[in-house]
């Protein structure tokens, strides 16, 4: 997810599907957009009670996946978990202190050990064999966003649809029977994250307890236990499936399920190194990896706007060859820092010109090195258009034309008010749940929200929690790693979009291809690119496609093969 002004992930003031943090604090992908304030955090009037408990809603309905029609139950509900393990062993899945556990809570609630009651929707396939039937764990990132994302615009039995690229008009919004559900393969989990959505987080210290790389992933892990314990799903193939942020957290919480075998890892919009974050990189100096590593997405961009002076026929092949002069003259140019011949430095600007559509002289004077923020502002500015960073297909007019950086992300103004209302409508009238309760779109709506990007990895020999935690920025690529050495079946799925700027695609396949593991374990990581953002699913052909490849990853995997 890093400092306020390069927040991310959607959400006009808080969006969510996936990018990023940086070394000091800044919102994600899911969250935030760029350079724009976060809104105010408001404490509620009055705070919640832990002992006040929406009981879980079960409902039934169908969907038709591939010409196959699916019977589900639908279970909304929360379960509570501690904030360490010791804790989480003495309550029970209401939060409250196990008969057995000899624990007895203060009166008052304030000073009780922290807990987080987390919010789920789970759809299982009706007279299905579900002890073995593929599980799969589904969120969104931020940090501080909750899963509506994915609910409402991916593997869900219902989903919103909008216009791609597009800001529609208003609602009446269309909330549809999704064909592209995973439900034709695997029951599937959407969790929101403490203090997101309908999560709630309790107690003395809930803040620091929950809000931080290994906090967050803490508490996943145990929501997972505990789910598996609830449902009698112990047995089943497992899987988690992250975006954005989303994906980080499944890194770690990866090497957190130490003795629970996981099928596969699908990691959608990736970053695990938060210093390959191009959304402020001069704040960095002297690490030039994200000027590189964006550069195809400012070409697929340019080529999407016809921005190139040549413009290339087809995207990929033109993406193969920005990404090989990325990796080999761009990047020893940048390394050479001060010590770049003048001559040469004309050369890989005009180049970038080329690749890019940018201008010459603004490249030199930008010393080579442009922000995403720079380029979402620049690509346009002649029609005093900014594009988005979520999606840099979307656009809308600039909104200060002397600013040296894009103000505002145009994608997660089109498209956030038309989720907000296909959460909170499909909970209410479909799920029959939280009449009463409000969404919250971000954990900056809860208040006291303050993400910890401290992080501890897997110990050198073998054993998880050992190490220092990194002060620089974060960084969980040892994470998965350590993952995928312990348990080498494990196959993981990497998806992106190629006009994503918060998450650039080249970024995660940079990353993946850097993990500190065996050569021969890279055969366990396959690699999904398509012509879209951030959010792939937006784009209907794309979901089509997305569904399809998942169904195929899953069905060859959940045997262990």
């Amino acid at each position: 997810m890093l400092t306020t002004r390069h927040a991310g992930r959607l959400f006009p003031a808080l969006l969510a599907a996936a990018a990023i943090l940086a070394p000091t604090c800044r919102l994600h992908a899911q969250d935030a957009p760029d350079d724009k304030p976060a809104p105010r955090a408001e404490r509620p009037h009055t705070a919640p009670s832990p002992d006040v408990v929406t009981p879980d809603s079960t409902t039934e309905g169908s969907v038709t996946v591939g010409g196959q029609n699916i019977a589900y139950r639908a279970v909304a509900g929360t379960i509570t978990v501690g904030g360490t393990d010791p804790q989480d062993a003495t309550i029970g899945f209401d939060g409250k202190p196990l008969p057995d556990s000899g624990v007895k809570l203060p009166d008052n609630p304030n000073d009780a050990p922290p807990t987080a009651r987390m919010f789920y929707v789970a759809y299982f396939k009706k007279d299905a064999a579900a002890e073995h039937r593929p599980i799969l764990f589904a969120y969104n990132g931020g940090p501080g966003s909750p899963t509506m994302w994915l609910h409402m615009g991916s593997f869900g039995p219902k989903r919103i649809v909008t216009p791609d690229t597009e800001h529609k008009e208003g609602a009446p919004y269309s909330i549809v029977s999704n064909p592209y559900s995973i439900l034709d393969v695997a029951d599937i989990i959407f969790i929101d994250a403490p203090g997101t959505g309908l999560s709630r987080t309790f107690g003395k210290n809930k803040a620091e307890a929950f809000y931080g790389v290994d906090g967050d992933a803490h508490a996943f892990e145990r929501f997972i236990r505990r789910f598996l314990s609830k449902y009698d799903r112990w047995n089943s193939p497992k899987y988690l499936f992250g975006e954005s942020y989303g994906t980080p957290r499944s890194a770690v919480l990866a090497a957190d399920l130490s003795s629970v075998d996981l099928n596969g890892v699908i990691l959608l919009s990736q970053i695990l190194s938060f210093d390959n974050s191009v959304d402020g990189p001069q704040e960095n100096p002297g690490v030039d990896q994200p000027y590189a590593l964006a550069l195809p997405t400012y070409a697929a961009t340019a080529w999407y706007f016809h921005k190139l002076p040549t413009q290339p026929p087809a995207l990929k092949p033109f993406l193969d060859e920005v990404q090989h002069f990325a990796l080999t003259d761009y990047m020893a140019a940048l390394l050479q820092g001060s010590e770049l011949p003048a001559a040469q430095k004309q050369a890989i600007a005009e180049k970038l010109h080329g690749y890019t559509g940018l201008p010459t002289d603004y490249i030199l004077r930008a010393n080579l090195r442009v922000s995403g923020g720079e380029f979402s502002k620049t690509l346009k500015l002649d029609e005093a258009t900014t594009i988005g960073r979520l999606d840099t297909r979307y656009q809308g007019p600039d909104m200060d034309p002397l600013s040296q950086s894009t103000s505002y992300d145009p994608q997660s103004d089109a498209i956030t008010s038309a989720w907000n209302t296909a959460i909170n409508s499909y909970l209410h009238n479909d799920l029959k749940y939280a009449f009463q309760s409000t969404y919250l779109m971000s954990a900056r709506q809860g208040g006291e929200f303050s993400w910890n990007m401290n992080h501890r990895p897997p110990g050198r020999f073998g054993f998880g929690g050992g190490g220092d935690s990194h002060e620089q920025g974060t960084n969980v690529m040892a994470d998965l790693a350590y993952r995928m050495k312990s348990n080498p079946k494990m196959k993981v799925f990497l998806a992106g979009g190629y006009y994503d700027l918060a998450t650039p695609y080249f970024e995660g396949m940079f990353e993946m291809h850097h993990l500190p593991m065996p050569d021969s374990l890279q055969s366990n990581i396959s690699y999904h690119y398509y012509e879209a953002g951030h959010m792939i699913y937006v784009n209907d052909e794309v979901l089509k496609q997305f569904h399809k490849d998942v169904a195929s990853f899953i069905q060859s995997t959940e045997s262990g093969q």
